[in-house]
């Protein structure tokens, strides 16, 4: 049996090849740099040179597969190139389900993510939900993109797609915001933003499992959620702190609160620089609900997760583990957000002060 899968040297990706190989399968992996063949050769895959925004770059690698299975995508909260965004997450999507389609591969999966359904407004939702914005960041946008527009009309005109949607995937290994988030934390920050900002959190390889049996089990046309539970950050971070036997942040600032002054935030990173935790598209997430349900994924595929806290433990012990000694740019790191929060509170109290003397 021959895979032939995009995203292989990513956070999820190198767990998937590991499952994928480790079923029996020949695991031919794309790889658009040096690194990324390194890693996936150490895996056991063989490396393809090539690009998902080139078609023929990925034709002989394909050729004969048996599954392809496509994760590579682009993910930065804060960087405002949306023409880059684009390009990867839905054009490169595009190219490799299009190209899959026409080689004759029986069986594509196609990972997305809960992110398309954007603020559920504190709904959990299933995959009957829909959408169509508005978009709290490019990535919500781009993705919504791929999966609305390019997976699922192929969907409708016969491609053997299926679509696995992660929710909050953390782990090991992580260097985007759920990391950004947890070293923040373990950091000793001394205030926490967003508290009411709810997300499903679920383990990296719970994650890739969940995708390997959407590959094996799932039925074309169909897309499975691998959420976790939902949890509010507030109550994730109390939940941290009791696993740790850390203190908790005492000063919380609700998103709801936040949220409006985003273009705010923006307008002054043109001129400071901010931390991409703290930008204005992180902004515009502050207590929104990416809440989704996993039961059809638990009953149709054996889905299974581990315990939040075997999870969160073995992540934190990674976090120590690779935690650089201290350094000025996280000293100010910690400066923003006390000088966003405290910023924050003057104009609220401008704000309310206003209102009253014109009431």
């Amino acid at each position: 049996m021959k895979a032939f899968i995009t995203g292989g040297s990513g956070f999820i990706g190198q767990h998937v090849v590991r499952k994928l190989i480790a079923r029996g399968y020949e695991v031919h992996a794309l790889a658009r740099s040096e690194q990324s063949t390194a890693v996936v050769r150490n895996l056991g895959a063989v490396p393809v040179p090539g690009d998902i925004t080139d078609t023929a770059s990925m034709r002989a690698g394909m050729a004969g597969s048996d599954l392809v299975m496509h994760l590579a995508a682009w993910y930065h909260i804060g960087a405002p190139d949306w023409m880059e965004a684009e390009a990867i997450n839905v054009g490169g999507t595009r190219r490799i389900l299009h190209l899959a389609h026409e080689v004759g591969i029986p069986r594509i999966v196609y990972v997305s993510t809960v992110a398309v359904f954007g603020d559920t407004k504190g709904q959990l939702v299933d995959e009957t939900f829909f959408q169509g914005g508005p978009f709290l960041t490019e990535y919500d946008r781009t993705k919504w993109l791929a999966h609305y527009k390019v997976a699922v009309p192929m969907i409708e005109e016969g491609a053997p797609i299926i679509i696995a949607m992660p929710g909050f995937v953390y782990g090991a290994g992580d260097t985007g915001m759920g990391n950004q988030m947890m070293r923040m934390f373990y950091r000793g920050l001394p205030v926490l933003p967003g508290a009411d900002t709810i997300l499903t959190y679920v383990h990296v390889e719970d994650a890739a499992e969940g995708i390997v049996l959407a590959a094996e089990k799932g039925r074309l046309g169909e897309s499975y959620i691998l959420a976790g539970p939902a949890i509010p950050l507030g109550e994730m971070v109390d939940f941290w702190a009791h696993l740790l036997g850390r203190r908790a942040p005492t000063m919380r600032v609700p998103g709801t609160l936040l949220r409006p002054f985003a273009p705010l935030i923006g307008a002054i990173s043109s001129v400071v620089p901010i931390p991409a935790t703290f930008s204005e598209e992180a902004t515009r997430t502050l207590g929104a609900t990416y809440m989704a349900r996993s039961d059809k994924a638990r009953a149709e595929l054996g889905w299974k997760t581990r315990p939040l806290q075997t999870g969160m433990l073995e992540t934190f012990k990674w976090i120590e583990a690779t935690e650089p000694p201290p350094t000025p740019a996280r000293t100010r790191e910690k400066q923003v957000a006390v000088l966003v929060l405290l910023g924050t509170a003057v104009l609220l109290l401008w704000l309310f002060g206003r209102r009253n003397r014109h009431s």
